[in-house]
């Protein structure tokens, strides 16, 4: 038996299996994605609030319709050296989004889900100084996009909960 055949045979046992559980699929759940795409971003001011912003727009699938949900964001940004040489000059950054979200219902705004995410990465430093400003604005749209996906994710498996009961 090639190893082609063994691996469909075991994903489509995995597919019944799951099948058999009760398994479906996030986005199968009913008002997830209707649910996403009323959602209104007011993204904070600044550059990491206007790529959240921008890359929460494209997650969510925003519609034309009038939005039902207003998605309030805070950000805070954190940047730490690392990476110490002998001159004591960092050679690498952490950088650290954390953002705090309200969905309010817009009709009532009163909230309807609050939470928080918070991205960490690293990127190097470089010596010429128009590259370590390149590399950091490439950090804050890296964290920008995750913490995007993140709340993304978060909101879905609330609007799935809420479709559930």
């Amino acid at each position: 038996m090639s190893a082609r055949l063994a691996t469909v045979l075991v994903l489509a046992c995995a597919a019944l299996a799951l099948a058999g559980c009760g398994f479906r699929p996030l986005y199968a759940q009913q008002g997830v994605t209707p649910g996403l795409s009323s959602i209104q971003v007011a993204a904070p001011r600044g550059r990491a609030g206007y790529l959240l912003g921008e890359s929460l727009d494209d997650a969510l699938a925003v519609g034309a319709g009038a939005p039902v949900w207003r998605l309030d964001l805070d950000l805070s940004e954190q940047r730490f050296p690392r990476g110490l040489r002998v001159d004591n000059v960092a050679t690498r950054y952490e950088y650290v989004l954390t953002a705090a979200y309200t969905l309010r219902d817009i009709a009532t705004d009163a909230p309807a889900k609050v939470g928080r995410v918070r991205v960490e990465l690293t990127y190097d430093s470089a010596d010429q100084p128009y590259a370590s400003v390149a590399a950091q604005q490439d950090a804050q749209e890296r964290a920008a996009h995750e913490a995007a996906r993140r709340i993304q994710l978060e909101l879905a498996a609330w609007f799935a909960e809420q479709g559930a009961n």
